[in-house]
Formats: structure tokens, C-alpha cells, sequence
């Protein structure tokens, strides 16, 4: 049986699934880590006050706000989480320049659109790192999360032409084929690849 939405196998009963309640409280330990994580980097400053405020926040959303029970089926990959922590570095860099550009050249109007793009992979896990990690990166926004369909509705900035729309979709792609690359499962990272290989073919 498979949970509408989330790609994964549904619990037959109270505390069954994927690793029973061993697993529910490592998805809970994932999931408190990466709200940790998420808090610093909205600070843009990991000290030890914004590692303790992190702490306390994700503690009280996780107490005050239950996530819905998101399996982590994948496994983590070292060489992928560094590839991706690499390229995090210099797309913020990059982006911050982009958009620095934008906000003190004389009289440009930049222009914007908002693209829906389908992931590959329409997990909630994955939709929900997609979406965080396109939060972070300026110049871009998530508008909405469609998770029925797994697609996210996307806000970039200074857009010209069909071209710019393309690009930015890739883009988008491109992230979610690193996140899947770090932390997801064999056979998603085979489905990201082979997308890939489809279109640089077709």
C-alpha cells in the first residue's frame, strides 16, 4: 500500500513500517538535525547562540508542531554531501552577486515569473529539501507545493525570455539531482540520472 503523495510504503498500524519505532525516531533525530541546520543558515552565522537557539526552535516544532511521518528510505552518501555542500557555496555566492547586480544598476527593472516545475522525485522528504534549499538560494522562492503532484510553483527573478524559463527549470532539476545524489536511495538516484541522460538525447 503506498501513502497518497509521498511516494513510500504506508504503515499497516501503529508503530509498523519502514524500521517500526527504531526508525520513526531516527526520521524525528533527520528531521531535528535538519531544522537545526535550516535555522543557522537563515542566521547566516553558525555560533554557539545560533546553535543553541537552533536547538530550542526545533525542539518546540517538533514538540508544538508535529511533522506528519516522512520514512527516510535513502542513505547517505559522503561524496554527494560534499559535491552538494560545495556547489551550496558557490551558488549563494554566485545568486548574491546576481542579484547585488540587479539592485544598484541604474534604472533596471528586473522582470519575474513564477515556474511550476515537477520533481522527479515527489517524495515529501524530497520535496521538502527541494523547497528549502531554493528558499535559501536568493533570487529564488517557493510560492507553493503542490504535493499531490509532486511539483514546485517557484518565484525567480529577472527573467527575459523563454530561454531564461528553461534555464531556471534546469536549474531547479539540477538541485533536486544533488540532494538525491547525497541522501537519496539507489533507485532514485538511478530515476535522476536517467532523466538526465533522456533529455541531453532527445
Amino acid at each position: 500500500m503506498t501513502a497518497p503523495g509521498t511516494g513510500a510504503a504506508a504503515p499497516s498500524g501503529p508503530g509498523r513500517g519502514p524500521g517500526g519505532r527504531a526508525g520513526r525516531r531516527r526520521d524525528q533525530l533527520i528531521a531535528y538535525g535538519w531544522l537545526v541546520l535550516v535555522w543557522n543558515l537563515l542566521w547566516g552565522d553558525f555560533s554557539w547562540g545560533n546553535l543553541l537557539g537552533g536547538l530550542l526552535v526545533a525542539a518546540a516544532v517538533l514538540v508544538f508542531f508535529p511533522l506528519p511521518p516522512v520514512t527516510f528510505c535513502g542513505r547517505l552518501r559522503l561524496r554527494g554531501v560534499l559535491v552538494f555542500g560545495g556547489w551550496f557555496v558557490v551558488e549563494l555566492v554566485r545568486a548574491s552577486a546576481h542579484v547585488a547586480r540587479i539592485a544598484v544598476q541604474p534604472g533596471f527593472t528586473p522582470r519575474s515569473a513564477i515556474i511550476a516545475v515537477r520533481l522527479r522525485v515527489p517524495t515529501d522528504l524530497n520535496l521538502a529539501l527541494t523547497a528549502e534549499v531554493l528558499s535559501l538560494v536568493p533570487g529564488t522562492l517557493i510560492v507553493e507545493v503542490d504535493r499531490d503532484h509532486g511539483t514546485l510553483y517557484v518565484h525567480v527573478l529577472d527573467v527575459r525570455g523563454p530561454a531564461d524559463l528553461a534555464a531556471s527549470r534546469d536549474r531547479i532539476r539540477a538541485v533536486e539531482r544533488r540532494i538525491v545524489a547525497a541522501v537519496g536511495s539507489d533507485a532514485e538516484l538511478r530515476r535522476v540520472r536517467s532523466d538526465r541522460v533522456d533529455k541531453e538525447f532527445s
